[in-house]
């Protein structure tokens, strides 16, 4: 505990998803979080971002090598990053936990050695979490984890891991959740509600803002003046992409269909949209740069996400930045993102229903700008990290 009012408040955050030179847009919110509330006054952050790699020969995949050579420690942000090794099991998802505890107990030891620590932070509930009360309790410190979204929709409910997940949950001295809503669905699994902080997402206005629209599509070798609706994330069944390509054949044949991101349903997706004879009019650009971002949304007349699960999606945030409605489905989380009609519709996946919210949205297209401040007033990475610090503290009062 942190009693010594002159001594800053010590603490150690594990991000298992945290960017680094071969992945910047990995988990980068974590690390704009971390950042705002390193600058905090009284606060001294350790922040540890463990790598797993399976054992040879499929540590040479190229998906691997590439991290083997990021160095063990660095700077990024302001911050410093600790990158220890631990095994990585494919297909043994209920021993990572512990394999995470082994690589940052070292360096958790260290820095109780030469200053002390007060708080053991997970920014993620699996496996972050779960190796943080692994720490904690050797350590003799109290815990906090951050739950996003399928921490809790996935590993809170798995067999091999939900009973780790609860327990840890049960023995936080705090919890943070991205949603009213997701902590609600963690009370609901039997989590500590009391114990409970909504935390939300911040966003760089300076970064994420409406530009012209025109520039943008231009900007992006996307001629004529037709709608344009967006998916941002990663290509995989619970994002909803093959929900939003059977919709397209019900809209203006000159609506095109944007899908940024990778993962392993491209071929998938493409083949549906052959099938619907739209090939023509889904464009896939593959993984885009965070600092490309907004000229994406801006050229964007709206985003739609067909997600079975989220917390409260940066996405999300980053659209209505840049005065770009949003078209999401019928999760609890998208009731409170979607909170004004200019923000978009709720939809369901039917490609009637869905293709009707679509069209009601191009139809009243919103005040850019008018939208844009309001997300700004709503979400900031000044306010994230503040709340983060006067979170920090008082669980360790």
């Amino acid at each position: 505990m942190n009693g010594d009012l002159a001594r800053p408040l010590r603490v150690l955050s594990i991000a298992t998803l945290f960017p680094d030179e071969t992945r910047p847009n990995f988990g980068i919110f974590v690390e704009r979080s971390l950042a705002a509330a390193a600058r905090q006054a009284g606060i001294a952050l350790t922040v540890v971002a463990p790598l797993g790699l399976p054992p040879w020969p499929l540590s040479l995949h190229p998906r691997y090598r590439a991290l083997t050579r990021l160095p063990a420690v660095e700077s990024r942000n302001g911050l410093t990053i600790h990158r220890p090794r631990f095994t990585l099991i494919p297909g043994l998802a209920a021993r990572n936990a512990k394999a995470v505890a082994a690589a940052v107990l070292p360096i958790a030891r260290k820095a109780m050695a030469q200053g002390g620590l007060d708080l053991i932070d997970a920014q993620f509930f699996w496996p972050d979490g779960v190796a943080a009360q692994r720490i904690a309790g050797a350590l003799g410190l109290p815990f906090s984890a951050k739950a996003r979204g399928g921490d809790i929709s996935l590993w809170a409910r798995r067999a091999d891991t939900a009973p780790l997940v609860l327990g840890a949950a049960r023995k936080a001295a705090g919890m943070l959740a991205v949603a009213d809503s997701l902590a609600d669905d963690m009370a609901s699994l039997g989590m500590p509600r009391d114990r409970m902080v909504t935390h939300h997402t911040g966003i760089d206005p300076a970064l994420f803002h409406p530009t012209d629209r025109a520039a943008a599509r231009a900007g992006w070798g996307w001629p004529g003046d037709g709608p344009i609706i967006l998916s941002v994330g990663a290509l995989i069944p619970r994002k909803g992409q093959e929900h939003v390509i059977r919709a397209l054949p019900l809209l203006p044949a000159d609506c095109r269909y944007v899908i940024a991101g990778t993962g392993p349903d491209r071929e998938q997706l493409a083949a549906l949209a052959a099938e619907l004879g739209v090939e023509d009019r889904v464009l896939f650009t593959g993984a885009v740069p965070n600092a490309d971002l907004p000229a994406l949304y801006s050229a964007a007349d709206a985003m739609v996400l067909m997600s079975t699960s989220e917390g409260l999606a940066n996405v999300w945030v980053e659209a209505l930045s840049c005065g770009t409605p949003l078209i999401l489905s019928d999760i609890p989380p998208a009731h409170e993102i979607i909170d004004a009609p200019d923000a978009g519709r709720i939809s369901a996946s039917a490609p009637d229903q869905l293709a009707a919210a679509i069209h009601a949205v191009l139809a009243s297209p919103p005040d850019r700008a008018a939208l844009s401040a309001r997300t700004h007033a709503r979400f900031s990475w000044d306010r994230n990290g503040a709340e983060l610090a006067d979170y920090w503290r008082r669980i360790t009062d």
